[in-house]
C-alpha cells in the first residue's frame, strides 16, 4: 500500500474539494495527549528561563512605577495642556483591541462550527485575559487622586462628594469592560476543565493532583459529564459574541460622543471593533509561531492555521485602510472647517511621523499576505504582526495627540513621553509576557479535548495508518 508524508499536506493548495489537514503527521488520540501535556511535563526550553526573568524584570519596574506615580502624582507623566489624555489612555485602548481576537475565535468560530480554530482557540483565550488584565491596570492609575479610587464605582451613596455620571461613556467602560473580562475568563476556563483532569491523572506530585483536581471540578468524563459541559460552553459562546462587538464600540465613545472635531465620529464603532480585530489576530500569530516551534507543535498548530488567521488580518487591515480613507474624505466634503484642520493636522502636524507609521503599518504592510509564499512563512508573518501591532498602538496615539493643537493656538503645547511614560508602556507588556509564560507552562496551551474531534479517521491504536490510507486515496 502506498504511503504519504502527511507534513507535505501542511502547504496543500485549497482546491474547493481537498484542504489541508488540521492535525498533521498521523496523530492518534493518545499523540494529541502527550504532546499537549508535554509542554507541561518537560523541562522547558532554555530560552524560556531568560525570555521570563525579562519579562519578570519588567514587570517589576512596571510596579515600582505605578507605586512612583502614586507618590508623586500624575506630573511624572508628559502630560499637559491641551494633552491631558496621554499614554495611559493610549495603552489602555491599544491592550483592550489585543484582547479581542480570543473570544472572537473561541465564540464566534465555534458557533460557525469552523473547525480550525480548535488548536488557537486557548491560547488565544488567554491572551484575551492577560490583554484585559493589562489594559485595566490603566484607567485605575490615571485617576490623580488615588486615595479616593472609589468614585470609579458606580455606586452612589450620600457619603461621597460626587456621584458617578452615568451619562459618562468612562462609565460605560467600567461595565462593558468588566462584563467582557468576566465572560472571557468563564468561557477560557470552561473550556479547560476536560484538560485540567487530564492534567490531574497524569500528574506525579500530590499537589500538582491536588490543584488539578481542584480546578478540574470533579470531572470524571462521563456522558452526565459531556452533556453539561457542552451545553454551558455553548451558552458561554453565545453571551461572549455579542460582547465581541460592544466592548470596542464603548471603548469608542470615548471619543465618538464628545464634541471635538476628529472624535465625534458615527465611523468610530465598526472602525475600532475591526481595528481590536485587526490588531488582535496580529499579536495571535506573533505569540503562537514561537509557541509552535519551542514546544514541537507544529502537528497541531499548522500552517493552514496560521495562513486562515493572516487572511483575517489581510481581510481587516482592508476595513481599517477603508475607514482612514473616509475620515479624510469625510472632513473634506463636510466643508467645516474645525474637522478639516483637525485631520489635516493629524497627517501633516507635528505627528505627521506617527501618522505616517500608522498608515505604513496598518494599510500597506498587510497587503503582502495577498501573496502566498508570505502568510504561509511562520518567520515572515510575525515580521508583518509586528509591525500591525506597532501601527496600532500608533493608531490610538495619533487619535489621542492630534489635539495638542485645539481651538486657541495660544493653548498648543507639543506633547513628549517621558522616561516614566515610556517605561510603563514597556512595563505592560512585561505584564501581558509574565502571565503567558506561566500559562504556557501550568496550563494547556491547547484544547486537546476539541482537537481530538477534528481528527480524520481517529483512532486509538491505528491512526497514523489511517490518516495515511485516507490520503494516499486522495
Amino acid at each position: 500500500m502506498a504511503t504519504v508524508d502527511l507534513t507535505s499536506l501542511d502547504n496543500t493548495i485549497e482546491d474547493g474539494k481537498h484542504r489541508a489537514p488540521l492535525v498533521l503527521g498521523g496523530m492518534n488520540y493518545s499523540d494529541v495527549t502527550d504532546a499537549v501535556a508535554g509542554v507541561w511535563e518537560k523541562k522547558q526550553p532554555a530560552i524560556w528561563w531568560p525570555i521570563f526573568g525579562l519579562s519578570v524584570s519588567l514587570t517589576l519596574l512596571f510596579g515600582a512605577l505605578i507605586m512612583h506615580l502614586f507618590f508623586k502624582g500624575v506630573g511624572v507623566w508628559g502630560n499637559n495642556n491641551p494633552t491631558y489624555w496621554a499614554f495611559d489612555i493610549v495603552n489602555f485602548v491599544f491592550w483592550v483591541g489585543i484582547g479581542h481576537a480570543g473570544t472572537l475565535i473561541s465564540a464566534i468560530l465555534f458557533l460557525f462550527r469552523q473547525h480550525w480554530r480548535t488548536s488557537i482557540n486557548r491560547a488565544a483565550e488567554a491572551m484575551t485575559i492577560f490583554a484585559v488584565i493589562c489594559a485595566a491596570t490603566f484607567p485605575g492609575i490615571h485617576i490623580g487622586r488615588i486615595w479616593v479610587f472609589y468614585w470609579l464605582f458606580p455606586v452612589p451613596t450620600e457619603h461621597l462628594a460626587m456621584w458617578p455620571n452615568f451619562r459618562s461613556p468612562l462609565l460605560w467602560d467600567v461595565f462593558a469592560v468588566g462584563t467582557y473580562a468576566t465572560t472571557s475568563l468563564l468561557f477560557w476556563y470552561m473550556g479547560m476543565v476536560p484538560d485540567l483532569a487530564t492534567f490531574r491523572d497524569r500528574s506525579k506530585s500530590k499537589i500538582g493532583q491536588f490543584v488539578y483536581g481542584l480546578l478540574s471540578l470533579g470531572w470524571t468524563g462521563s456522558a452526565r459529564n459531556w452533556h453539561r459541559y457542552e451545553m454551558a460552553y455553548t451558552i458561554l459562546a453565545a453571551l461572549a459574541t455579542p460582547l465581541v462587538l460592544s466592548v470596542h464600540t464603548v471603548v469608542s465613545f470615548d471619543f465618538a460622543v464628545s464634541q471635538l472635531p476628529g472624535w465625534h465620529t458615527t465611523i468610530f464603532p465598526p472602525y475600532f471593533v475591526a481595528g481590536a480585530i485587526f490588531s488582535g489576530f496580529a499579536m495571535v500569530v506573533t505569540l503562537l509561531v514561537p509557541v509552535r516551534k519551542l514546544y514541537g507543535l507544529e502537528n497541531l498548530i499548522t500552517i493552514r492555521h496560521l495562513e486562515n488567521m493572516n487572511k483575517i488580518i489581510m481581510a481587516t487591515g482592508l476595513m481599517v485602510g477603508t475607514a482612514y480613507t473616509i475620515e479624510l474624505f469625510i472632513a473634506a466634503y463636510s466643508g467645516v472647517a474645525s474637522e478639516q484642520f483637525a485631520f489635516y493636522n493629524r497627517a501633516f502636524g507635528n505627528y505627521w511621523w506617527a501618522y505616517f507609521i500608522m498608515f505604513s503599518c496598518n494599510v500597506f504592510i498587510p497587503q503582502l499576505f495577498w501573496i502566498k509564499w508570505c502568510r504561509t512563512t511562520p518567520w515572515f508573518m510575525v515580521i508583518v504582526s509586528i509591525f500591525v501591532n506597532i501601527g496600532m498602538w500608533f493608531e490610538r496615539f495619533v487619535i489621542i495627540m492630534a489635539l495638542c493643537r485645539d481651538f486657541i493656538p495660544g493653548s498648543w503645547f507639543y506633547y513628549r513621553p517621558t522616561w516614566v511614560d515610556l517605561s510603563m508602556l514597556l512595563g505592560s507588556f512585561g505584564l501581558f509576557f509574565t502571565l503567558f509564560l506561566l500559562f504556557c507552562r501550568y496550563l494547556p496551551v491547547i484544547a486537546m479535548s476539541e482537537v481530538k474531534n477534528v481528527i480524520p479517521h481517529a483512532d486509538h491504536g491505528h491512526g497514523e495508518e489511517h490518516a495515511a490510507h485516507s490520503a494516499a486515496s486522495h
